[in-house]
């Protein structure tokens, strides 16, 4: 009874009870989310790109009468953002390890002073070693004074041997030998440090594009300071024009609350982050979770 009549209001009533976002509405909402986002040190850059992707999400959607516009809003920007921080690429680094046929797999890692690299490599060492690879570190930073020792120390507290040569020898040597001393003994990855650039020292960079060449790595990883807010966006353009980085591990990711800057250096370079370093522990090293920083910077 009344069954057509009943259809006919619903759909009507259905269609009165929406309405259009506007591009206007998009605007209004995003500005305090895009102060929010720089605040989180995230690049204008990438912070114009997600204002583009939001308004294709939500420019002409319909909302039903009494739905929050803004949580709809915030929604989209959350999509956004994961869709940024989601690499296109998923990189599963045993697998890429597992699957080469002529070992060892060679890993080179580069980065600005001060960042932790030579920390992240002991990190990763153990990490690899947990999963059942061997693994040999050459410590071709033969600038910096008390770099061996340094990279030495880490290598002992977790269990595996440094090729080394002296101080002011040449780094790509040192990484050599040790790719062939990995050959020779059947062991799994090589994980080669080298000396912390910057952008005055040319001759430094001329070194670490040598080293690519003599090594042939499977990867270049960029170790980035996550407390550099958006100064690692500049360190690993540099570092991607010298060698091209083929993953990211952000390093003292715990201390910063904003979060941004893996959004940022993953969309400046377009590579994948591969770990985040959460503490000082050799155990500290995660593999990326692009919703945990997802939450970090937009919270619970």
């Amino acid at each position: 009874m009344f069954g057509k009549l009943k259809e006919k209001l619903s759909l009507f009533v259905d269609k009165v009870a929406q309405t259009e976002i506007s591009e206007k509405d998009v605007e209004n909402a995003l500005w305090d989310l895009e102060l929010e986002l720089l605040e989180a040190d995230v690049a204008l850059e990438v912070v114009d790109e997600l204002k583009e992707r939001i308004k294709e999400k939500l420019v002409g959607q319909k909302v039903k009468i009494g739905t929050n516009k803004r949580n709809i809003v915030e929604n989209a920007v959350r999509e956004a953002v994961l869709e940024v921080l989601t690499p296109e690429k998923h990189v599963d680094l045993l697998e890429m390890v597992n699957s080469k046929e002529e070992k060892p797999f060679v890993i080179v890692f580069v980065g600005f002073n001060g960042s932790g690299k030579t920390t992240t490599i002991a990190k990763l060492a153990n990490w690899f070693k947990k999963n059942g690879l061997s693994v040999v570190i050459a410590a071709s930073d033969t600038f910096r004074a008390g770099a061996i020792e340094q990279v030495e120390e880490h290598a002992k507290r977790v269990g595996v041997k440094v090729i080394k040569h002296g101080y002011k020898s040449d780094p790509a040597a040192v990484a050599y030998d040790s790719i062939e001393h990995a050959k020779a003994r059947g062991i799994d990855v090589v994980l080669v440090d080298t000396a912390g650039r910057n952008e005055l020292n040319r001759n430094l960079m001329d070194e670490m594009k040598k080293i690519a060449r003599v090594a042939k790595p499977d990867l270049v990883i960029f170790v980035g300071d996550s407390l550099a807010g958006n100064a690692i966006v500049e360190q690993a353009r540099q570092f991607n024009e010298a060698v091209k980085i083929d993953g990211v591990i952000l390093t003292k990711l715990d201390a910063d609350a904003r979060g941004g800057t893996a959004l940022s250096v993953s969309h400046a370079i377009g590579a994948p982050i591969l770990f985040v370093g959460v503490g000082q522990g050799y155990d500290d090293l995660i593999p990326f979770d692009e919703k945990w920083i997802l939450e970090k910077i937009f919270g619970e």
